[in-house]
């Protein structure tokens, strides 16, 4: 189905928020999944369950430095009546070799070497007099300048129970366990847990490549001079950290001129890097608003099922929205208003779970409760509309203030705010006290 903007019953039709998200989230589908090296999948969602295929730890260790004892050695042993064992040698990690501790003998032990066999428990070093003859030591001499350690006589002066200070086999997973669940997001514990067992790669739907580009001759890059009538670029800034918090690989593109033949053909030129392209500004129904002029059209005679779809929605600030699909290979895109606070409402809305959905996360929207309004005043919204207050979020107190005023250009009070006020369609005045929706950001 084409998605332009020729038909007289979609230009004048007032879609609403819900229906705007089910359009578009009803045309996104998550990425086709790849195999990815380890590190490369961070960020990443996990197609298949990934079972155990070795137990950790695969062997019994220690999980202090110390003496591998048999129990019935170290019984009843203190301060005053230590037990005295034969010092048979070293068990470093990754080193596990033919010691075997018999009756009144013990080995010395590296966390994490393998426990030698007829060992039962491991003596902290601390415990003992490290074989120095004295009192209590602090930890042991490096092998390579006291290799002595590792014989003779040791004195400990505390018993232990079988067991003590050992890691069993098997007791962080074992074989054959579900490690990991379809749908999980790969981040550093996940990782190092898919390491530990031995995967080096995993198959994963790849986080969805985003390009963000601004539309405006206003526009400045931020560390320029401004010129007469100018202001600095915040929203391509804004909305592409806004796509890597959502877990995209975000490009930004600088700031296009008002000129619609620039604006296609720097998108087309985009395409290539995109999954989703999402752009700012010119969507409204000013005389220089290129978004429309340079895609309205676009799928029109050659692009069977593409286009794009500019729609008034029922909402504020984020009124007027663009939508569809462009470039042979149907690349979504997004056209968002150009005011600052209306381009970040309308990205965490409608954009984040485009991308989430690209992901193939299971949860797609940002979190939402109930608070109770506070503030000094009753809030006013336009009847019709939905609308979206900037706020702070109290989630121990239950309460929710709004932040600044309903100015879509009010881009201070948004960097102060850490919450969505949500006003439904048909209320026109909310008292304080009164509870609210709030979609949380933070």
């Amino acid at each position: 189905m084409s998605r332009t903007t020729t038909d007289a019953t979609t230009q004048d039709r007032v879609w609403s928020v819900t229906e705007h998200l089910a359009d578009i989230l009803g045309t996104v589908r998550p990425l086709e999944p790849i195999e990815l090296q380890l590190l490369d999948a961070q960020g990443c969602v996990l197609v298949d369950d990934v079972t155990v295929p070795v137990s950790l730890p695969p062997f019994d260790n220690s999980s202090m430095d110390g003496y591998a004892v048999r129990a019935a050695d170290v019984a009843g042993a203190s301060e005053a009546f230590p037990a005295v064992l034969t010092v048979i040698g070293d068990v470093a990690a990754g080193r596990g070799g033919p010691l075997t501790v018999g009756p009144g003998q013990t080995a010395r032990i590296m966390t994490g070497a393998p426990l030698p066999p007829g060992a039962e428990a491991v003596v902290p070093v601390e415990w003992t007099d490290g074989g120095l003859g004295g009192g209590a030591v602090s930890g042991m001499r490096a092998h390579s300048t006291a290799p002595e350690g590792a014989s003779g006589q040791v004195r400990i002066h505390r018993a232990a129970q079988p067991r003590a200070y050992v890691r069993a086999r098997g007791s962080d997973v074992r074989a054959g366990d579900r490690a990991l669940e379809a749908g999980t997001v790969l981040r550093a514990p996940q990782i190092a847990l898919l390491a530990a067992i031995g995967r080096g790669t995993v198959r994963v739907r790849p986080r969805p490549r985003v390009v963000v580009l601004s539309t405006g001759s206003e526009l400045v890059q931020p560390g320029e001079p401004l010129g007469e009538g100018q202001v600095y670029d915040a929203n391509s800034f804004a909305l592409t950290a806004a796509a890597r918090e959502a877990g995209a690989l975000a490009y930004r593109v600088g700031a296009v001129d008002d000129d619609a033949e620039t604006l296609r053909a720097t998108i087309e030129d985009q395409l290539i890097r995109a999954d989703l392209v999402v752009t700012t500004g010119g969507v409204s129904v000013g005389a220089y608003d290129v978004v429309k002029e340079a895609l309205a059209h676009v799928g029109d005679e050659d692009e069977e099922g593409g286009g794009v779809d500019f729609r008034t929605l029922a909402m504020q600030p984020g009124k007027p929205q663009g939508f569809g699909s462009i470039g042979p290979d149907h690349t979504p895109l997004l056209a968002l208003p150009g005011n600052p606070v209306s381009s970040y409402v309308s990205f965490e809305l409608f954009a984040r779970p485009a991308i989430r959905t690209l992901m193939g996360v299971r949860d797609i929207h940002r979190p939402s409760a109930r608070a109770v309004l506070r503030a000094d005043k009753a809030l006013t919204s336009p009847d019709g509309r939905r609308q979206f207050l900037r706020g702070r979020y109290d989630a121990d107190a239950g309460e929710v203030t709004p932040v600044g005023g309903a100015g879509s250009h009010l881009v201070a009070a948004l960097a102060h705010a850490d919450a969505l006020i949500v006003v439904p369609e048909r209320t026109v005045s909310v008292e304080p006290g009164t509870e609210v929706d709030v979609v949380v950001l933070d």
